[in-house]
């Protein structure tokens, strides 16, 4: 699976990366379902960092996007989310299949 990266304003670390690969990979394992791929842009808006992942699933583009002083915090709201949207999604597809 790929995750592409893009920067507006501000230098994705290594440091930045590994973080939402590591938190990315531990969504992957719950959500059980084919991601085929995932796009995050780490962005400076006036003071606030900002975090915005869409991740690409068959039928379905799961946006999630988090706001913060700290872009680590950014990260972690945008994950939480993002989580939070693929498992109503996931959810949603079991019930219909009954």
């Amino acid at each position: 699976m790929q995750i592409n990266f893009t920067g507006d304003n501000i230098e994705v670390t290594d440091s930045l990366r590994q973080l939402v690969e590591k938190k990315f990979h531990h969504i992957e394992n719950n959500y059980n379902h084919k991601i085929t791929s995932a796009s995050v842009v780490l962005a400076t808006e006036n003071l606030t960092n900002v975090a915005e992942i869409t991740i690409f699933t068959p039928g379905k583009e799961i946006v999630a996007r988090g706001k913060a002083d700290d872009m680590y915090k950014a990260i972690d709201q945008m994950l939480t989310k993002a989580l939070r949207q693929l498992m109503k999604y996931k959810e949603k597809l079991t019930n219909h299949k009954e």
